[in-house]
């Protein structure tokens, strides 16, 4: 699992310690939301009470943000992938070899593709860091 964090996600990251008090170098950008990834015991103090520290980072960064817990497995993959892309509803997701294949409805197709595969491009990399998925097909 190898992770390439650039200078804007190393200062994310900075400002998410800063807030939370709470060290995160799992941190990545999906459909214009940044998303750090936390372990699952710290969760809800990343989180804060009342999501406070959500609210504080958002206004801080001008990005909606989400923070979510290190998937344990492959098994955790349609949780995982639930979480990044909602409020997109994903009726399941089959695991063969490298590849995943993403089953939904008509609608959320076109949103999980995005517009020359953005999209698409950024699922790829984030299951590929974290699950070892090298294609994704949508269904």
């Amino acid at each position: 699992m190898v992770k390439v964090l650039d200078m804007k996600f190393i200062r994310y990251s900075n400002l998410f310690h800063r807030v939370t008090r709470i060290s995160s170098n799992h941190c990545f950008e999906y459909n214009n939301s940044i998303i750090f990834v936390v372990p699952r015991n710290v969760l809800s103090r990343a989180l804060g009470p009342g999501n406070i520290n959500l609210e504080k980072l958002g206004s801080v960064i001008g990005k909606r943000i989400k923070i979510i817990p290190i998937p344990s497995g492959i098994e955790e993959i349609e949780n995982f992938v639930s979480i990044i892309t909602r409020p997109i509803r994903i009726k399941a997701i089959e695991v063969r070899d490298n590849e995943a294949i993403i089953n939904t409805n008509q609608q959320s197709k076109a949103s999980l593709i995005g517009r020359d595969k953005v999209r698409l491009e950024e699922m790829e990399k984030i299951l590929g860091q974290y699950f070892n998925i090298k294609k994704i097909r949508i269904k």
